[in-house]
């Protein structure tokens, strides 16, 4: 995996801020999320596993191109199941199950314009010194909650394989009625560190997969990243119906 992006966007879709990353992963076999890809795409493995990732971040300074940010819609805490991907061109990215965030417009929005899998919730992060909480609770009857508190006092690293592979991925596969695409990003390198959950209490994953892994066994790995700009490009195409 390259640490770096493979290239400069000249067409510009979105830009915003990731801020206060918590990544947390579990590994699954390939067979076990093969259903969830969209045609074109297969799992992404690293030693003949494949990862299913709960993500949590703020988002900040949301806007269109090369617009100025939007004021209020533009910042709100985030949180993605996901997994990882590859195409036929060889393109790595990721696959979102589920994105929840409190602001309905964006969620709205990103599902009419782009069939992502947004959904409305309350969510908030709270910062202390060198631990963070995050909360979510999905706004349907019986939706699915997370809260996660973490120590992010480890030292900084220099990302080994398996950091590369879950972090450094320049964009993301999704279904829409025309067929499956790509949607490149670009950022600097990741600047990462350990992380320790002192508690995690999650139903979004086993809504998202069916997987009871928050519950059922520990993550492989929890990294964090106090977070960096990125750039959207313009969609290509990879599979039509």
């Amino acid at each position: 995996m390259s640490r770096t992006a493979p290239r400069s966007l000249p067409d510009l879709s979105f830009r915003q801020d990731w801020k206060d990353l918590l990544f947390v992963h579990w590994a699954v076999t390939p067979d076990a999320v093969a259903g969830f890809f969209p045609q074109g795409t297969r799992p992404d493995t690293s030693e003949g596993r494949t990862f299913v990732g709960l993500v949590f971040f703020e988002m900040r300074d949301l806007a269109f191109a090369r617009g100025p940010a939007l004021p209020v819609l533009g910042r709100f805490p985030e949180i993605n199941v996901r997994l990882y991907s590859v195409d036929g061109h060889g393109r790595r990215g990721v696959v979102f199950l589920s994105l929840d965030c409190p602001r309905l417009l964006p969620v709205l929005a990103a599902r009419a314009a782009y069939r992502l899998p947004y959904h409305w919730a309350s969510a908030r992060r709270r910062r202390f010194d060198d631990r963070v909480l995050y909360t979510v609770r999905r706004r349907c009857p019986g939706g699915p909650r997370s809260r996660v508190w973490a120590d992010l006092a480890g030292e900084g690293r220099s990302p080994d394989a398996l950091d590369d592979f879950l972090t450094a991925r320049w964009g993301l596969h999704a279904a829409t009625r025309d067929g499956t695409y790509y949607w490149p990003l670009w950022h600097a390198p990741w600047r990462l560190r350990e992380a320790e959950l002192l508690s995690l209490d999650d139903e979004l994953v086993a809504a998202a997969t069916g997987l009871p892994l928050a519950v059922s066994s520990r993550p492989v790995s929890v990294l964090y990243s106090s977070g960096l700009h990125v750039r959207f490009g313009a969609r290509v195409p990879v599979h039509s119906p």
